[in-house]
């Protein structure tokens, strides 16, 4: 059986869906917080479990009989916390006797013990000192951060601002990630890796023209002299200061293809939605 922590967030979503086209629906859990936010998954055959990263009994009840574990990292900011919940996590994968846990770790973390690898260094350390079989898996950013419904403003404007200083950026989608995640939990020949997960690197300059392209009129990129609020501000300093242009190529070596490039992430973007039906 394969137990996949968080199910209900888009990741794990994501990873379900993708593992039950592999494994019959009874032979996949799905570990969430609250259970009635899963009912959906629980209609197509799946088992769904209580399983609180701030409860630890409820862990070991929604670990057990698990060969597989894919262990999502906790949404918690703060750092403290977020390490002591995964922690508490994998103690409960070893009392409960799984046969093995994949975690979702960042890239970083294996040698940076700071930041925003700081509880992800933790968890790596406490996972290798389980003695449990296991695979980690460290993502980048999400693709999502910055190819979202907003790039349509762009194509509208015809004008594309960031704050990257036109640094490359080293994102990858969800589903590439979820995909990845799978084969690792599905094959045989992962257990005692560390994969470093990189999309293909892209710049604004790239975006810019992708949307050109893919929009049907001119966008043009030009670099904003104030700072984006928020989040936004702070990923695109991350960018600015060459953080997101680690290369490797452990994610299409995973997939078994290349990852999702920019043009196809873009294209999905500018989609039109369909209508919804009329009311009648």
């Amino acid at each position: 059986m394969i137990v996949v922590s968080a199910a209900s967030g888009a990741l794990g979503r994501l990873v379900v869906d993708r593992l039950l086209d592999r494994r019959p629906a009874g032979r996949v859990t799905a570990a969430v917080r609250d259970p009635g936010k899963a009912a959906d998954l629980a209609a197509r055959g799946v088992t769904v479990r209580p399983g609180d990263y701030d409860a630890p009994k409820t862990l070991r009840t929604a670990f057990e009989g698990a060969d597989r574990l894919l262990l999502i990292s906790s949404p918690e900011l703060d750092p403290g916390r977020r390490a002591a919940q995964h922690r508490a996590a994998i103690d409960a994968a070893r009392d409960a006797g799984v046969g093995a846990i994949v975690y979702t770790s960042f890239l970083g973390a294996g040698t940076q013990a700071d930041g925003v690898t700081a509880a992800h260094h933790a968890t790596e350390r406490h996972l290798a000192a389980s003695g449990l079989p296991h695979t980690v898996l460290r993502h980048p950013f999400y693709s999502e951060a910055f190819l979202n419904p907003g790039l349509r403003d762009a194509v509208a404007s015809g004008e594309l601002a960031d704050g990257t200083g036109g640094r490359g950026i080293n994102t990858a989608l969800r589903r590439d990630l979820a995909e990845a995640a799978v084969r690792v939990l599905t094959e045989d020949d992962h257990l005692g890796r560390a994969y470093d997960f990189t999309g293909a690197l892209w710049t604004y300059e790239d975006l810019a023209d992708a949307l050109s392209r893919l929009g049907g009129r001119p966008v043009i990129r030009r670099d904003r002299a104030d700072r984006a609020p928020g989040a936004q501000g702070w990923l695109e300093e991350q960018v600015r200061s060459g953080a997101l242009e680690q290369q490797t190529g452990d994610l299409p070596q995973v997939l078994g293809r290349p990852a999702t490039t920019l043009d196809e992430a873009v294209a999905a973007v500018l989609a039109p939605h369909p209508s919804p039906a009329p009311r009648t």
